[in-house]
Order: structure tokens, then sequence, then C-alpha cells
């Protein structure tokens, strides 16, 4: 009689969990939006203007300017397949000193349990080299690109970061790094466009009536440290793409989704 009444319990659990996983998956259905939020931080804290850090080099610094470009967003389920954001929705200029520049709203994105997020940092050489009628918005050279495109070279800078620090040898104590490269060049140059592909803690539940939140974290000490660990007092200035290629190396894995909202 107990062997009976224990085999009873557990089909009476599993039917449970089945009901609730098929009646979540049911309510999946539709198109719903997705919130991707990028949070800066400078390792273990929170990133702020005008708060010192310490880098893997062991030298005080201060930022005060961050900003970088994402797009190309791509979302994938548990079994591969994949839903491409249509491109012209997804070039964002994420600046430490604009509000609400780090959140990214997905719209129409089919039903779902998503499980990774892909993306590049950067601009595609594609879009770089558009007419500037199809370079709006976050891309528009002459508005807020303003300070992200290198007119002489006719390419966007995918990431830059300054602020100043004891260790710099500058006028100023400073240290600034533009990092471009794989843009509209007239000659071969460095690609320092990188794509990034984050698993989540858990699925991002998408349908109608739906809008999950996405946190992700960028650890901006992590673009100085790995795979290799920058200097401040060896390197204060890059600008040119070729002498960038170290730093996109390093941002390529300053990314990591944290947790998500699903509602």
């Amino acid at each position: 009689m107990k062997n009976t009444k224990s085999i009873f319990a557990v089909f009476m659990a599993l039917s449970a969990l089945f009901s609730v996983s098929s009646c979540k998956k049911d309510k999946l259905k539709g198109k719903g939006t997705v919130k991707l939020t990028f949070d800066s931080r400078a390792g273990n804290a929170n990133f702020a203007y005008g708060t010192e850090y310490t880098n893997a080099a062991g030298e005080k610094l201060t930022f005060t300017k961050l900003q970088y470009y994402v797009s190309n967003f791509v979302l994938i389920k548990e079994d591969g397949s994949e839903y491409v954001v249509p491109q012209e929705l997804t070039y964002r200029l994420i600046d430490e000193g604009v509000a609400g520049s780090e959140v990214i709203t997905l719209p129409d994105i089919p039903a779902g349990e998503y499980t990774k997020v892909k993306f590049i940092v950067g601009v595609d050489s594609l879009r770089s080299t558009m007419d500037v009628s199809k370079r709006t918005g976050d891309l528009d050279p002459a508005g807020k690109a303003a300070d992200m495109y290198w007119s002489w070279n006719s390419g966007y800078i995918f990431f830059k970061i300054e602020g100043t620090s004891p260790a710099s040898t500058r006028t100023g104590n400073v240290f600034m790094y533009h990092i471009g490269g794989y843009g509209g060049y007239s000659t071969p140059t460095a690609n320092n466009i990188r794509t990034i592909t984050l698993t989540s803690p858990n699925a991002i539940e998408i349908g109608e009536g739906r809008a999950p939140e996405v946190h992700i974290y960028a650890d901006i000490l992590e673009s100085l440290k790995t795979p290799t660990t920058i200097s401040i007092a060896n390197t204060a200035v890059v600008h040119m793409p070729m002498a960038a290629t170290t730093f996109a190396n390093n941002y390529a894995d300053m990314f990591k989704i944290d947790h998500v909202h699903n509602e």
C-alpha cells in the first residue's frame, strides 16, 4: 500500500510540473517586447564618473567618459533557433552621460523562451559605408554620433573611455582610448568589431503582453584587464585602429547577463 501511495504521489507531482510548464508555454504566444539594460560596473562596484578605481595594473584612475556602440541583436532559443532583430532597430549608442541610453527596447519579438542574447560591439562595415540618410538617430555623424565618428577616416568609434590617472605622463594626467576599425576605410584596417554571445541564467520568456527585462552588466575595468592588462603608464592614448586591437579583445568579455525579470 505504501509503495502504491508513493508511486501515486510521484505521478501527481510530475503531472503538476508538466501542467505548469505546458500552461506557461501556452501563454507565450503572439509577439512581445524585451528590454535590455546595460548596467555599467567597475568590478563588483557601481560605475560612476568622478569615482576613483584601481585597474589590474595597480594604477589609480577616474573616468570622465564612457561611450560604446552595440548593434545587430539576435535572440537564441535553447534548441539553437534564432530570431534576428531587424538590423535598423539595433544600432544604439550607450553613453554614460546620457540618462536612458543604457536601456534598449526591442519590439515584436516572436513568442518563446530564449536563453541567449547575441550582439556586436561596434558598427558593421556595411552600415558604416551606407549613405548618411541610412545612418540616422544614434548613427547620425552630425548629431548623436558626432563624438563617436572619425570624420577624417569616415568611420565610427566603437568604444571610448577617457579619464585621468596619476600614472599618465600626458598633460593633465589624462588617458583616452578610442577604439574603432572596420568601418568606411579606403585601405584595409584592423577588424575591431567583436561579437558577444551571452547565456541567460534563466529563460527569457517573451510573448503577447509580456515585457521581460534583461540586465546586462558591463564591467569597464575588464576592458583594461583580460586577456591583456593595460597599463596607463605604458599606454595612455590610443586612437589608431591597428593599435586598438588589444582593447577590442579585452572588451569582448566584459559583458554578462546578471539577471532577468520576466513579466
